[in-house]
């Protein structure tokens, strides 16, 4: 077999099925490969950015790689800025990324480029391939990589003759290390600081926001009386009824400074220390007082749910119940459309299992209220701050769950940076449900001028909205084959979600607001 072939039977052997693809002539091999080996699934996306994202959701859901398949640095170039989210997101992702025969890159053609240099600034191990006996082995480490905790982007380069030339075999994934266990000094110092009396908050990040560490870290707030929190931006969260579903810190600085101004200790777990999304005039960088003190308990490359549980055994916290979410769903709104409508319809009709994707960004900023006593749900939200995100997750995590419902809400200016996914779902049949929330601007960047102070022109205003011509996107929708319908009232609004969460296939509506 040549070495493409022998990478494909090293990824299906090590669990890596999935292959979201956008090739080009340097992986021509790989491709032929694919029709040789039976397992792997492979999905085309129409924009690299497309395919990173998609890889993305999937990693989050299903806390195991996919790989994509990109060509060259222009490609590779094109998906960075989800493979930016995905790594914050800590997300697990195998990146292949061909590159021209080891003999060809001296003479500079037009597509050389240094991959190795566009890949480190998103990945946490590159490697190029030197020959094709070593693609193998290289895959294997790959998958390594990426499955080691919590997630990481590992981009393996594969030159086009290490792809056609003759290779040894498939190779075995090396054992994979375990996820760091929390010290018992940090474990006895977040308990002091918990039972010291004073003002306490839980901030709780990546593996500590599923339902069975949410459930521990409840009952340790119920014990010692600390607020609980979570991080503004999480990956993925585990929420609804049933559940310990805490509130995040808010984006706006004043308000995160407002809610923590009191606290004189903090524990993180799998959390950083929060910060602003952004540096303003005259506010700080960090969102906690100078009188309020971090414990770290475990990071979040660290065994979050042990940590958290040692600690439960610390402060005799395990036979306390702690506050779990009641099922309370809103009442459907009438009238004009409104962003508090749209949340209000979500929250009444999500089902139970939903996969929630959310870029709404400004208009989705409240939705969390309306929809913490839905059923059960995972919520899926952006940690790197490129937008042109949810559409391409949501298609990745609609390929990782295909027998759960995925709703992906997103801005209008943010879908159009990755509009292609919803051809993809298309193509896939996914049961995906789109909300694009057409405000017609960059609401985001409206509220930024006045956080910062600027004083904007009729120039700055021109460059955030999005008119002249006004976007259609029910036009754009059938154009890739996904059906759609654009609604501008409350009850309008309502029959169209119910109606798209009662069916199969991907959907999307166009809510005026």
């Amino acid at each position: 077999m040549n070495g493409a072939e022998s990478l494909v039977r090293t990824l299906v052997k090590g669990g890596v099925d999935i292959c979201f693809t956008n090739p080009g002539t340097s992986e021509m091999h790989f491709c032929a490969a694919l029709d040789r080996v039976d397992g792997m699934r492979c999905i085309l996306g129409l924009f690299e950015g497309v395919v990173t994202g998609a890889a993305d959701g999937y990693g989050r859901m299903m806390d195991s790689p996919a790989a994509t398949l990109l060509h060259t640095g222009p490609g590779l170039a094109n998906g960075v800025a989800n493979l930016h989210n995905a790594k914050k997101a800590m997300s697990p992702i195998v990146n292949i990324v061909g590159e021209h025969a080891t003999y060809h890159i001296a003479h500079d053609a037009p597509l050389t480029a240094d991959i190795e240099g566009i890949a480190w600034p998103v990945s946490d191990w590159v490697k190029t391939s030197d020959t094709a006996q070593s693609v193998a082995r290289d895959g294997a480490q790959a998958i390594a990589e990426a499955k080691t905790a919590p997630g990481r982007i590992a981009t393996l380069i594969l030159p086009a003759d290490t792809a056609w030339n003759e290779a040894d075999g498939v190779a075995e994934v090396p054992d994979i290390p375990p996820p760091d266990s929390a010290s018992e000094g940090a474990v006895r110092d977040c308990a002091d600081a918990l039972r010291s009396g004073e003002p306490c908050m839980l901030l709780l990040g990546s593996r500590a926001l599923r339902a069975d560490a949410l459930e521990i870290a409840g009952r340790i707030a119920v014990k010692t009386g600390a607020d609980i929190r979570t991080e503004f931006g999480s990956a993925r969260s585990e929420r609804g009824a049933g559940i310990v579903t805490p509130d995040r810190i808010p984006y706006v600085v004043d308000q995160a400074l407002a809610l923590t101004n009191d606290f004189r200790h903090m524990i993180l777990i799998g959390a950083k220390k929060p910060v602003a999304f952004f540096a303003y005039p005259g506010k700080p960088s960090v969102l906690i007082p100078d009188t309020c003190q971090t414990h770290l308990l475990g990071a979040a490359d660290s065994d979050v749910l042990g940590a958290l549980e040692w600690l439960a055994d610390e402060l005799d916290a395990n036979d306390v119940s702690p506050v779990r979410e009641e099922l309370v769903r809103p009442a459907l709104g009438s009238g004009e459309l409104t962003i508090d409508k749209i949340a209000s319809a979500i929250g009444h009709l999500m089902p139970e299992g939903c996969i929630v994707d959310d870029e709404s960004i400004t208009s989705g900023r409240l939705l969390h209220p309306y929809t913490k006593g839905c059923p059960p749900h995972d919520w899926l939200f952006g940690t790197g701050g490129s937008i042109g995100r949810a559409l391409p997750d949501a298609t990745g995590a609609a390929v990782a769950c295909p027998d759960r419902k995925v709703l992906c809400l997103s801005g209008d200016g943010s879908a159009m940076y990755t509009i292609q996914a919803l051809w993809t779902q298309a193509r896939e049949n996914l049961d995906v449900v789109t909300v694009i929330y057409a405000n017609q601007t960059y609401a985001i960047l409206h509220g930024e001028l006045r956080n910062v102070g600027a004083n904007p022109g009729p120039k700055a205003h021109d460059m955030f909205d999005l008119d002249r011509p006004n976007l259609n996107w029910v036009q754009m929708a059938n154009g890739m084959g996904v059906d759609a319908l654009r609604v501008d009232t409350a009850e309008g609004f309502n029959r169209a979600l119910a109606a798209a969460f009662n069916s199969k296939g991907p959907f999307l509506i166009e809510a005026i607001v």
